[in-house]
């Protein structure tokens, strides 16, 4: 019996060594937050203060943003979700035709995309080209999604498009 419990104390403590190793390096790791998750989190800071009417913080965000989602886009190049944000920020700091690249880029790997396809109809919408933006809505019909609302809301003139 004394063998036994010797033998389990053994297992136990080779066990909580090697686990421990394991973890002191996951957690390393897990330490090192991606350019995306960066800019993803800017974003959803920079639309809070839009709403508050705070336009410059708003801006400065972005800005920040899209310089960690180009850095993301060169070590990963052709993610649609990098390329949706990458749109979404270029165009919201005012430059429409790149912002317009960088949605049909992404939509070129996943035609499908919710919030590309949503953000490529506000642009539209704001470019003036109400043909082009149906399309998009078009696409999003099916999906049963706020994407499609809220673009839905924008073209209808319901909902107003910061820009």
């Amino acid at each position: 019996m004394k063998k036994l419990i010797y033998t389990l104390l053994i297992i136990i403590a080779l066990t909580n060594n090697s686990f421990s190793a394991g973890t002191s390096n996951d957690s390393d790791s897990a330490s090192k937050v991606s350019n995306y998750t960066k800019a993803k989190n800017l974003i959803e800071t920079a639309k809070k203060y839009e709403k508050k009417g705070k336009t410059e913080k708003a801006l400065k965000r972005y800005t920040k943003a899209q310089k960690l989602l180009l850095r993301s886009n060169e070590k990963k190049p052709l993610q649609a979700d990098t390329l949706n944000y990458l749109g979404f920020t270029t165009r919201k700091l005012g430059d429409y035709s790149k912002g317009e690249e960088f949605y049909l880029q992404g939509l070129q790997i996943e035609p499908n995309h919710k919030g590309i396809n949503e953000y490529l109809g506000e642009l539209y919408v704001v470019t003036n080209r109400l043909d082009l933006a149906k399309e998009r809505l078009e696409v999003l019909k099916a999906c049963n999604c706020e994407e499609y609302e809220e673009l839905k809301e924008i073209i209808d003139g319901t909902k107003k498009s910061k820009y």
